[in-house]
């Protein structure tokens, strides 16, 4: 039986945090799509989508950044993000950031109706269950604050890591409270973020989880640098290499100490 989305040409928006600190994000998510059946291009004149700029209250330099965005991705039937963050800053905030200018909000909202967040555009669209991918170890999953509630990223990710063999999944107490990062909010208020973040890991080593995993890197990224100046080994991997089957790799900020 063809797969529903056979050599449909989907367009994956790297984002910066993949492209510079974690790049196996990336070809985790190229995996996961062609073994859905889609044809991935990845559009050379991608930026950042401008969520930065847009924290800091600089509109003009997002509105120039989304405008770019808008028009390396037009001509894509789909455009997939490894980041519910990312996915949220070109759904939700672009259209209100053209709310003032009809042209450029046709366009935001088109850009806006044909994006979606990587595991649930895997679970929702594609029909895509893993391929033959196991791994033996405890795993819980932290939900970040934009794929949980602006994309509404929840039930999928824990429906596609059930059908990784052998995971036991673990929930966490807090699992839908803030890490601390919150973009430009970890540097504007870091003795806030620190106390987030701390409680954040006490929860989830509460676990006994081998591995926390999420949907969005810059949690990842806040979540496994406390781990490891506190010095705990508890392993931090994006939910797409897990579905990739690349939970054997060295986890984030593995090998810094």
């Amino acid at each position: 039986m063809s797969k529903p989305l056979e050599n449909v040409e989907v367009a994956l928006f790297v984002t910066c945090l993949v492209d510079i600190n974690r790049p196996s994000v990336g070809f985790a998510a190229v995996k996961l799509l062609e073994q859905s059946g889609c044809k991935v291009v990845v559009p050379n004149a991608q930026t950042c989508c401008g969520q930065p700029a847009y924290n800091s209250g600089d509109k003009q330099s997002t509105k120039d950044i989304a405008k770019n965005v808008i028009r390396a991705f037009k001509s894509f039937r789909y455009v997939v993000a490894p980041s519910g963050s990312c996915a949220g800053m070109i759904k939700k905030h672009y259209p209100e950031l053209f709310a003032d200018d009809p042209e450029m909000l046709l366009e935001a909202q088109d850009l806006a109706a044909r994006t979606h967040e990587l595991v649930s555009f895997l679970n929702d669209i594609a029909d895509f269950e893993p391929d033959d991918v196991k791994l033996d170890k405890k795993v819980t999953y932290h939900d970040s604050c934009s794929s949980l509630r602006e994309m509404k990223v929840k039930d999928q990710p824990r429906e596609l890591l059930g059908e990784v063999d052998d995971l036991e999944l673990i929930e966490a107490e807090d699992r839908e409270a803030c890490c601390g990062f919150g973009g430009t909010f970890c540097i504007k208020y870091s003795e806030i973020s620190e106390e987030m973040v701390d409680q954040k890991i006490a929860n989830l080593l509460a676990t006994k989880a081998d591995i926390v995993t999420a949907g969005d890197l810059g949690c990842l990224m806040n979540i496994a640098g406390r781990l490891s100046r506190k010095g705990h080994k508890m392993k931090v991997l994006h939910v797409a290499e897990i579905l990739a089957g690349m939970g054997d790799k060295p986890g984030i900020a593995e090998g810094r100490d």
